[in-house]
């Protein structure tokens, strides 16, 4: 039967179209905060780092009411690197609404999201948003998604659906362009119309896929998912089986039960087929799990997750500094720290090293791994990772590499700047429109985008907007040129002077300010032209009898240096270097410290 006191559905779209703007006002129209309740922006974006970046990181369940029907939302990413969650949650809900940006139009991550949700045959309602902007263009934005959907052969019905016209910001919605929206009331009632309730079966044993998996020091580990069959009690018996791992069963008792009301989950008595439940009871309790009755062990399959395409290796910090900043250094806190992230990100995967000290991870982009480091460095774990890597295959004695789809929008200036740049890194281009800006669609090697942000920033003078999205693997497109500029190297460990780094400014840009603690081997800067300089970065003017020497230090003037993000510092170092990373600082360090040994080292290799 279908229930239609509930609908579960998820917001789908690129990157900064609006998806947790419009949760926002959704949640506050529907009554969940009281009329003169101060409430932060962006509310679903809970956590730290997406709040200081404006991204979405992790998908996050709420639940609103209107009128008598429960409206179950999944807030879902927006960036092509953690696309997996939304593979994952898309289990969870019977249709989603796609958000389409009413200027910038369909995006790459548009159409990934849009394929995983038709290949699901899931209804699909299109919303365009932002069409309170200036340079708005919703009718045309209209024509592309509809192509869109053409081209990736959706049904007649998809096509035939209303559009919504909605400023995330303002709370309006409407679905005619000429009649301006007063409230988010069109936008519920289309949902209430066009999104189907939860198709289920309300008798039989109980059945329910585990989607999301969430932590609470209190209770433990607590699974998210939607009922398939049956209804559950707090302290029912139930089993967990996996489809992937046939044979494995666990038997535990539910000691917690609840749903989502708004920004809360409520305890609930009893929860019957369609619900979207949070339980708990099972010590290790994981995404793609089923738990079921015991009477009747039957495992629901998962969606299957794309494969990573980007590699980086982990190790413990072997620096001089080593063990001075970190809580957790061993080997046994880092392995145990990236095996369990498996558990709740389904996109990652870690394999052990070539030492008991190494640790491979593998993600989805950049992006995906850097969140990562990040998360852990604020935790309190010291380690080292070496430059990203992209993971290639071979396939009927052919080697392939993960390629993207980038799509690029650029002043008309600046348009064969980024042609020429992405050319030059085995980039082919697909399509070209637009008169003051143009918008260029690339296919280009995954490994091929590693350091190029910062050269399209500066290229398009600040105004790019650049995404990419994972398309595919297709055969080797021959070598990419690496860095083509070397590093400041450190040549002595000491702490940095106003004398010595003026004499090293002039080699380069530098990273590092006076008074900060260096060690031989450490990168202090980029050079100015290609192969690393060896640079004393501490030495000291010497006193003489005619002048005071700290005086002298002070009147010799800095340029500004660069402060490394995590990002660039990742795009920056190459293979034969490393990058250390503490909760209170990111060094990008040489693997071999010794500058006789390196030199050894290139001389050997020049030889041969």
């Amino acid at each position: 039967m279908i229930r239609n006191d509930i609908r579960n559905i998820a917001i789908i779209a690129h990157v900064d179209h609006g998806k947790t703007t419009l949760v926002d006002q959704m949640l506050r129209q529907a009554g969940v905060f009281r009329q003169n309740q101060q409430v932060r922006e962006r509310v679903m974006d809970s956590g730290d780092l997406e709040r200081e970046r404006g991204i979405t990181i992790l998908a996050k369940n709420t639940a609103v009411h209107w009128g008598d029907t429960k409206i179950n939302i999944v807030d879902t990413p927006g960036h092509a690197d953690f696309s997996g969650e939304v593979e994952r949650v898309l289990k969870m809900v019977d249709g989603v609404l796609l958000l389409t940006d009413s200027f910038e139009g369909p995006m790459p991550q548009t159409r990934f999201v849009l394929k995983r949700a038709l290949d699901m045959r899931l209804p699909v309602l299109m919303v365009i948003n932002k069409v309170d902007r200036a340079d708005a263009r919703p009718a045309q934005v209209v024509d592309e998604l509809l192509d869109l959907l053409i081209d990736l052969e959706a049904d007649v019905e998809a096509l035939n659906r209303p559009v919504l016209y909605v400023s995330a910001r303002q709370g309006t919605a409407t679905t005619d362009l000429d009649t301006r929206g007063e409230d988010l009331a069109p936008l519920f009632e289309a949902i209430l119309t066009h999104i189907p309730g939860p198709e289920c079966q309300l008798e039989g044993p109980f059945q329910a896929l585990i989607s999301t998996v969430d932590y609470n020091e209190y209770v433990g580990r607590i699974g998210i998912g939607r009922i398939q069959r049956g209804s559950l009690r707090t302290q029912d018996s139930l089993l967990r089986v996996n489809a992937q791992h046939p044979g494995v069963e666990d038997a535990f008792k539910v000691t917690e039960l609840s749903v989502f009301d708004g920004l809360k989950r409520v305890s609930a008595q009893e929860v019957s087929a369609g619900d979207i439940v949070a339980l708990s009871g099972l010590a290790d309790l994981n995404i793609g799990d089923t738990v079921c009755d015991p009477a009747q062990p039957e495992a629901l399959p998962f969606v299957a997750i794309g494969e990573p395409t980007v590699s980086m290796t982990f190790s413990v910090n072997d620096s001089p500094f080593a063990g001075r900043e970190g809580t957790y250094v061993t080997s046994r806190h880092l392995r145990a720290r990236l095996y369990k992230e498996t558990h709740t990100d389904v996109s990652l995967r870690v394999e052990d090293g070539q030492t008991p000290d190494q640790f491979i991870v593998k993600g989805r982009g950049e992006l995906h791994l850097s969140v990562l480091i990040e998360t852990m460095r604020r935790q309190g774990y010291e380690f080292q990772v070496s430059r990203p890597r992209v993971i290639l295959r071979e396939e009927a004695g052919q080697v392939l590499e993960p390629v993207e789809l980038l799509v690029a929008d650029v002043p008309a200036a600046a348009a064969g700047a980024v042609i020429e740049k992405l050319g030059r890194r085995r980039g082919v281009l697909k399509a070209m429109a637009g008169t003051e800006r143009v918008r260029l669609s690339f296919s280009v090697p995954a490994r091929g985008l590693f350091g190029y942000r910062n050269e399209f920033l500066t290229d398009t003078r600040g105004e790019g907007i650049m995404s990419a999205v994972f398309e595919g693997f297709e055969p080797f497109r021959g070598e990419i040129p690496g860095r083509s500029v070397g590093a400041l190297v450190c040549h002595e460990a000491g702490e940095t002077t106003q004398y010595g780094l003026f004499g090293a400014q002039e080699r380069g840009t530098l990273f590092i300010g006076s008074q900060t603690p260096v060690y031989a081997g450490m990168i202090c800067g980029q050079s100015s032209r290609p192969g690393d300089i060896v640079v004393n970065v501490c030495r000291k003017k010497h006193v003489t009898n005619t002048r005071n020497a700290a005086a002298a230090e002070d009147s010799l003037k800095l340029m500004s240096t660069r402060a490394m993000t995590l990002e660039e510092c990742m795009e920056f170092i190459d293979e034969d270097e490393l990058l250390e990373v503490t909760p209170r600082s990111l060094r990008m360090r040489k693997q071999e410290l010794s500058h006789q040994q390196r030199a050894r080292e290139q001389s050997r290799a020049r030889r041969q």
